[in-house]
């Protein structure tokens, strides 16, 4: 994708090294309810519509390239950290004219578009918008200074602040930035690295561009909190709870019953019919789909699952790549893994486990029951204790059960194997070949008494 005049050039510095995050993984990867940092920064980069995004990257530039193949996204190498100044000169390599730049930051990830649209409209030739917000405790941060008429003056930084007045001002700067790209290509060599660093910094553009006679206005953010970045893992901590205020406000906008905003965490994306509640404790991860009225029961996990109208899922359900038809009850206490499809009407019950099985309409397992890499037809009711024994230590198995089986208690079908339509399978049995249709299969040995055994004495 190529930038143009009418549509701006997006700019996402990434590069940081990220070393108080004390971890392995690149900043920018680090996950914020369910996504990299980065995949926020680009969702709202691309709701501004750009001509062009470049990202910007450091020395973990291969991770991140790998975690994002989007078509639409330029990377850039900052082959050397030599600062954010530096590296918004290597991104606009080749870019000139009049076209309009937005400079984001990789772990800045809950800005808003509709201010950073205004932002870039600001962005005339001659004329350099910056955001800035209004913090409580500016501890750390740039100072934004103004001239007794209330224009910008200069940034000062943290570390160079002396004077009691500056110390309590609370208006800093947020390091968003937009500009023209040929005002940017007139400032940038200008930048000088003469600090404890040996870096060139963004902040010195607003000097610069005053110095040079250009107009430097600000926008102040309306949340100040959405344009905090993440340096530290508390700082992901409060990161994690303002997204989360932010999605469950959306959702209960929709419709969506919540039952405590507080104890509910969406980590990826829900689609949510009408009348859909959800209790405390439930997380959400990867794309979740909910039908009209269906309800999630406390301390749920849904991964990758879609729910058909009217099911319900008991508490301390754990769910993963499933896709049930409607008015499905599941649960308390069911895992259901990977491949599973459940039919309208079927009963999962307390502490059953399912995995890679097709289960037809109005079946039931409902009492302590694995069933895994099995077909089961429809009306089929598994009694308490059913096991199919799907693996032989070295390849798995097929179980298939066709419609109107009965299965008793405690029986294990020993896969590969096939259980007849209307079979009923006696309650102990351990079946080990096919069972035909219609008739009753027993598969246990004849119950004895030994009259005279006596229990073994203890050995003290």
């Amino acid at each position: 994708m190529h930038a143009t005049t009418d549509r701006p050039l997006v700019v996402i510095l990434a590069a940081g090294a990220g070393t108080r995050m004390h971890s392995k993984r690149p900043k920018v990867l680090q996950e914020l309810a369910g996504r990299p940092l980065l995949g926020w920064v680009l969702e709202t980069a691309r709701a501004l519509e750009p001509g062009e995004i470049r990202v910007v990257t450091g020395r973990e530039s291969q991770a991140i390239r790998a975690a994002f193949p989007d078509a639409d996204i330029r990377f850039v190498e900052q082959s050397q950290p030599l600062g954010t100044g530096h590296a918004l000169r290597v991104a606009l390599d080749g870019v000139r004219g009049s076209l309009r730049v937005l400079v984001l930051y990789g772990d800045v990830p809950l800005l808003s578009s509709v201010e950073l649209r205004a932002l870039i409209d600001a962005a005339q030739p001659g004329h350099l918008a910056l955001l800035t917000a209004l913090l409580d405790d500016a501890e750390g941060y740039g100072r934004i200074v103004r001239d007794p008429e209330g224009r910008i003056r200069s940034i000062v930084e943290q570390a160079d602040l002396t004077d009691p007045e500056m110390l309590a001002i609370r208006e800093v700067n947020t390091g968003v930035l937009a500009a023209s790209a040929e005002d940017l290509v007139t400032l940038l060599p200008r930048l000088r690295n003469d600090n404890a660093q040996h870096e060139f910094y963004l902040t010195d553009l607003v000097p610069e561009a005053l110095a040079t006679g250009f107009t430097v206005s600000t926008r102040l953010a309306s949340d100040a909190k959405r344009t905090l970045g993440i340096n530290r893992a508390c700082d992901l901590a409060m990161a994690e709870s303002k997204i989360r205020t932010l999605i469950t406000g959306k959702l209960l906008d929709q419709g969506v019953r919540i039952r405590d905003p507080a104890r509910f965490d969406l980590r990826g994306v829900l689609e949510a019919g009408s009348d859909v509640e959800i209790d405390v404790g439930v997380v959400l991860e990867g794309s979740v789909r909910l039908g009209d009225g269906v309800r999630i029961g406390p301390y749920c996990i849904l991964r990758d699952v879609e729910l058909g109208s009217g099911s319900e899922v008991f508490s301390h359900c754990v769910l993963e790549g499933v896709k049930a038809g409607r008015n499905v009850r599941i649960g308390p206490f069911a895992r259901i893994r990977p491949e599973t499809s459940l039919g309208e009407g079927d009963r999962i019950g307390n502490f059953v486990e399912i995995k890679n099985t097709r289960m037809g309409a109005d079946s039931k397992a409902n009492h302590l029951s694995y069933v895994g890499d099995a077909e089961v037809g429809k009306k089929v009711n598994l009694g308490a204790g059913v096991i199919t024994v799907n693996y032989d230590g070295t390849h798995k198995h097929r179980t298939v059960i066709e419609d109107e089986v009965m299965v008793g208690c405690d029986v294990q079908l020993v896969a590969p194997v096939t259980i007849g339509r209307g079979a009923f399978i006696g309650a102990g049995s351990t079946i080990v070949r096919d069972a035909p249709p219609g008739g009753l299969t027993l598969a246990r040995t004849e119950q004895k008494t030994i009259t005279d055994w006596k229990r073994p004495g203890r050995k003290d």
